[in-house]
Formats: structure tokens, sequence, C-alpha cells
């Protein structure tokens, strides 16, 4: 009975020494990193690889630094202009400070989300609708900086913010359509004011090629006469060339 006793006493030892082996063992991945707590304050930053804590103790909050992307929801904004959409979006960020993002502030990807749609909306409010369509770039640009540097202090890293889609009124999307068709239909009438230009500009320079030599006329007359030939018509109209005025006025 005393063997067996000792056996059991000698297997609970076994079962709590690989158990709080087991809580004193951590293994944190190369794109984590484990923030200690002992009692209450922060120790410090551990991992990646094989860690050892004090079980019951310490405490870690496991934070991943890949790059996290969020998508905005569609936010209602109205635009400088006063025009009503919806724009949505898309925020990349990583953690660059682990404790920081632990200590600093409480759920670190919510506030920065919810950073992301304020920023997102403020910004679009102060640009029009022209600018919001044909300058996302800067757009963008501005809303990264002012969340990026409002989050660094969280130990975040705002890598890129992409205005994805600009939803509009049925009303001013047919106004939009409007208005191209009247840019398309101006640069047409420009081509051809510039068409006509252009060829009399070359009819002056022919005529004035054709007047110089004495026949000239008369020859581009024949040659018009003999593609009208061709045709159906059977009335033919002669010109009085040129050249029999200038000859009678020579006469006289």
């Amino acid at each position: 009975m005393d063997l067996i006793a000792v056996i059991i006493n000698w297997a609970v030892i076994i079962v709590i020494a690989v158990s709080i082996l087991g809580m004193a063992i951590k293994i944190i991945p190369e794109y984590e990193r484990a923030v200690v707590f002992r009692l209450g304050r922060l120790v410090g930053v551990r991992g990646p690889g094989l860690i050892f804590i004090i079980p019951i103790i310490d405490r870690i909050f496991r934070i991943s630094l890949r790059v996290i992307v969020f998508d905005v929801p569609p936010q209602e904004v109205i635009t400088r202009d006063n025009v009503t959409c919806k724009v949505n979006a898309v925020l990349y960020y990583r953690v660059l400070s682990a404790d920081k993002a632990i200590v600093n502030v409480e759920q670190f990807h919510e506030a920065t989300n919810q950073l992301a749609q304020t920023t997102l909306r403020s910004v679009v409010g102060t640009a029009d609708l022209d600018e919001l369509l044909s300058e996302r770039e800067k757009l963008n640009q501005t809303i990264q900086q002012i969340v990026d540097d409002a989050t660094d202090p969280w130990g975040i890293k705002v890598t890129a913010v992409e205005i994805k889609d600009v939803g509009l009124p049925v009303e001013m999307q047919k106004a939009i359509a409007k208005q191209a068709q009247a840019e398309r239909d101006r640069r047409a009438a420009v081509i051809q004011a510039e068409g006509e230009r252009q060829a009399a500009e070359k009819l002056a320079e022919a005529s004035e090629i054709l007047s110089a030599r004495s026949g000239g006329l008369t020859l581009r007359m024949l040659r018009s006469l003999s593609e009208v030939s061709n045709s159906q018509n059977t009335t033919i109209l002669f010109p009085l060339p040129v050249e029999i005025k200038k000859l009678l006025a020579d006469s006289d």
C-alpha cells in the first residue's frame, strides 16, 4: 500500500510539474509578438520563438504584426458643393509597437477603424465632386496622413488608404452624363470647324496655284466635266473660263 501511495504521489507531482511547465513555455510565431504583464505591470515585449513566463503571475497578449486590411463601409457624405454621395474605401495598416497598441489604447483595431471612417467623411466633405472623381490620389494621401498621425501614439503605421467607389444619386448621374455629352459635342464641333478651316486654306492655295498658270482653271474644269459625264445627270453647265474674259479685256 505504501508503494502504491508513493507512485500516486509521484504521478500527481509529475502531472502538476508538466502542467506548470506547459503554462510557463510559450511559442510565439515570427509574425507575432507577446506583450508580457507581471502582476499588472508591463514587463516587455517577447518573441518570436520560445519564451518563458511565470504561470499565474504573468499574463501575455499576442499581437499580430502582419498588415491588416479593413474595408471601410460606405459613408454618406455631403461634398463642398452640396452633393450627397456614398464613399467607401480600404485601409491598410500594421502594428509597429505591440506594447503601445495594448497600453495606450483599448481595442486598437476598433479605434483605428472608427478613426478611418470619421476621417474619410471629413476629408471628402471638404472636396468638390469633380475633385473627388478626378483627384482620388490626392485625397487618399490626405486621409492616410491624418490617420497615420493620429494612430502613431498607438504604435500603428498606416501604409495605404484607397477610395474604392463613389456612389452618386440617379439624378446626379444623369446630370454628369449630360455634361459629358455636351463636352463631346463641343469637341466634335471644334474638330469640324478646324477641319473646315484647313480645307478652306488648302482650297485657297489650290486656287492660287491654278489661277497663277494660264489654262489651269480650264484644265480643272475639263477634268470635272469628265467626272460628271460618268453619272446619270442629263444637264451639264459649262462655266465661262476666266481666260476668255482676260482675252477679251486684252483685245479691247
